[in-house]
């Protein structure tokens, strides 16, 4: 059980890869994302997301007891589980302007993919770079200490990606007209 436990804590294995867990544990984290979209209903994806970070909390805890490790780098099941939370507020705005939640393929089309590789970049940055209290929340016990910290990165992206869509909505329109 050991084994199974620690394979889907490393996600699936792809954090055993020899460069870049992390990353290609955020990549695994983009079709969490798109299989939490197929549903067409932000409570399932929301609910979801809520989900998963809960399954990352613990089993970053069973990864670590069993490598006997604080926040082994092959665990990346925190990488996961935080990239859907990195577009919630698009989706929200997305929400607020169409009424309709998007299909994956939304963040696939022209115009849409370029900003949407910047999310999962502005992940990756903020999970490297541990601003505060990205890098304090590394502290909390077990798998808390591991999963918060991406949580967070997850929250400054939102926190990004809202200033722009603020700047859109109301300073673009202006310049622009």
């Amino acid at each position: 059980m050991n084994g199974f436990l620690l394979w889907l804590a490393q996600g699936f294995g792809i954090g055993r890869l020899p460069f870049a867990p992390g990353t290609f544990g955020s990549l695994l984290g983009v079709l969490w994302f798109a299989l939490l979209l197929l549903a067409g209903d932000f409570r399932v994806f929301l609910g979801g997301t809520i989900a998963g970070l809960a399954l990352a909390v613990w089993l970053c805890d069973v990864g670590e007891k069993i490598l006997k490790q604080k926040d082994p780098r092959s665990v990346v099941c925190d990488e996961i589980a935080a990239m859907p939370v990195c577009f919630v507020g698009w989706i929200a705005v997305l929400i607020w302007k169409t009424g309709a939640m998007p299909a994956p393929d939304y963040f696939l089309s022209k115009g849409h993919w370029l900003p949407a590789l910047g999310v999962f970049a502005a992940f990756r940055f903020f999970d490297v770079l541990k601003p505060w209290p990205v890098r304090q929340s590394q502290a909390l016990p077990g798998g808390w200490g591991v999963a918060i910290d991406d949580l967070l990165a997850a929250l400054y992206v939102n926190a990004l990606v809202l200033a722009v869509a603020i700047v859109q909505i109301n300073v673009a329109p202006r310049i622009f007209n």
